[in-house]
This record gives C-alpha cells, structure tokens and sequence, in this order.
C-alpha cells in the first residue's frame, strides 16, 4: 500500500525524524516463528503450498515477496520492541497483522507480528506480563486465539461489533462497539476502561495496534471518529503507558479511507504524539 511510502517521507519532510531512525529489518528466524505459529502452516507459507481455500481466506494469492513482507514485518516489531526498552517507544510503519492466528491467516494478514513479537519477549526472560492493546476496528481474533491460554499475555480489543470478523474470538477483554459510535463517547469507552486493565494487570511493556480505520471516512470503519479524536485516542493512551514507565511497541494496523491524504495525516499524527509525549522529561 502507497500509506507505507507516504508515512516516513511525511515525518521527514516536517521535521519529526530523521534518516538515521528508520531501520529497514532483516526477515525473522523461523525458530521465532515457531514460538507462536504451528510449524505446519508456515511451512506451507514458506513452501508456497498453502491449500487455495486457506489463500482466500487470507484475501490474496501466496507469493515469496507477500511470505517475505510478513516475516520482515515481524522482526521489525520484534526490533521495535528492543529499541522501545532503551528509548520508551518504537514504531512499526507497518504491521499489526492481527487476523493471523496460530495456524490461520486471515484478512490480508499471515503472521501475527506483535503475537511473534511478545512471544519472544517472553521466550528471552525479557518480560513476563505483556499488555496488547488493539484499538484497530477489526478485532484482534488471531492475537486472542494466540494467547487464549497464556495468562502472561493479556488481550484487549476494541472493535465494532458488527464488523468483520464475523466470527470473533475471545480476548481477555473485549468491547464490542454499535456501528456509528461517535468519538465523544469512544473516548469516553476507552478512559473508562484501559487504566483500570493497567492497573489491576500491572504490565511492564505494552504492544500497541493504532488503527485509524475508526474514521468516520474510512470505507471499512463503520464508526464515527475524527482525525482529533483518533489523535486524543493515541495521546490518551501514550500518556497512561509514559505515566507508568512502560515501554511501547507501536504498528500502524489499517486504514482504508477513499482519500490517502486522510490515512497518512492520522497514521502520522499517532508517530508525532508518541514521540511528543515519550520525548518529554
């Protein structure tokens, strides 16, 4: 998608990093893979013989350089992690591929770069209670069907009810949201909500998936959000995890509104309030 180009070349171009903080990723291990999807279905990834059924469900025909952009995907949130450690926040341009579950994909997504990502945070002793937060439109079914049974990992999805996917799954908190929800009371949802999980899970690092398909002019969203109020969203919850000195891996997840311009604002706007809010004394 064009919003992977625009996103860093529109920070550049005003000023907010510099060449030097962008890191094109190596592709991820497969022992890494292997911490959080079933080895049978990524080999058939890595083969090119998923069965076409599974293809379709995926939403595009298999190919190396769609196998190629996940795993690259995946170490460049696994590396986003680590650099959240030393500097309290990192970001993915791309990522949040949510609907790839253990031994699935889904909705345009084959691995689950923050499920590979905070399974290997857990696998290196480098953090044992892991918060995700997805505030994508699309629920997280592939990241709650990941960690169903890991209590070290805690889930939480805040999504629209009556969108895709039709079959939802179990995170350890869900909010499902009626279609046309406004931004007033989303925020209201959301502040009422995601301190109380902070403070009774007490995490010590945070995954966050920052959609910006809850725009009232996303084609996917079915929700009513402004640019300002997806931009409060973001500062709100920047500000709880800086608050709390958690560290915080961030991935773009979707936007699919009919304009580019409106898509790469608000993905932008997350990127200048995460790093206006982390870099402050």
């Amino acid at each position: 998608m064009l919003k992977y180009e625009l996103i860093p070349e529109q920070l550049l171009h005003i000023g907010k990093i510099s060449r030097d903080q962008l890191f094109c990723p190596d592709p991820v291990a497969e022992d890494i893979i292997l911490l959080t999807h079933d080895r049978h279905y990524w080999e058939q990834l890595r083969d090119l013989t998923l069965p076409h059924k599974d293809q379709r469900r995926i939403g595009f025909p298999l190919n190396e350089q769609l196998v190629e952009r996940e795993i690259r995907i995946a170490q460049g949130t696994i590396e986003g992690a680590l650099y959240a450690q030393d500097f309290g926040i990192a970001f993915n341009v791309a990522g949040g591929t949510h609907h790839a579950g253990r031994n699935w994909g889904e909705g345009f997504c084959m691995l689950n770069d923050q499920a590979i990502a905070a399974n290997y945070l857990l696998n290196k002793q480098i953090h044992d209670r892991i918060l995700i937060i997805d505030l994508d439109v699309h629920q997280g079914n592939g990241t709650a069907e990941i960690f169903q049974n890991e209590p070290r990992v805690f889930t939480f999805s805040m999504h629209g009810d009556k969108n895709f996917p039709f079959r939802k799954e179990a995170s350890d908190l869900d909010l499902p949201l009626e279609n046309d929800l406004d931004g007033e009371r989303y925020l209201r949802l959301l502040k009422r909500t995601l301190p109380g999980i902070v403070e009774s899970f007490k995490p010590q690092f945070v995954f966050y998936l920052a959609g910006v398909d809850v725009l009232s002019s996303d084609k996917l969203g079915k929700l009513k959000l402004s640019k300002s109020d997806a931009l409060e969203r973001d500062k709100f919850v920047f500000e709880l995890c800086k608050s709390k000195n958690l560290p915080v891996q961030v991935s773009m997840g979707g936007g699919y509104s009919a304009g580019i311009k409106d898509i790469v604002d608000a993905h932008c706007n997350t990127f200048i309030a995460g790093i206006d809010i982390f870099e402050q004394l």
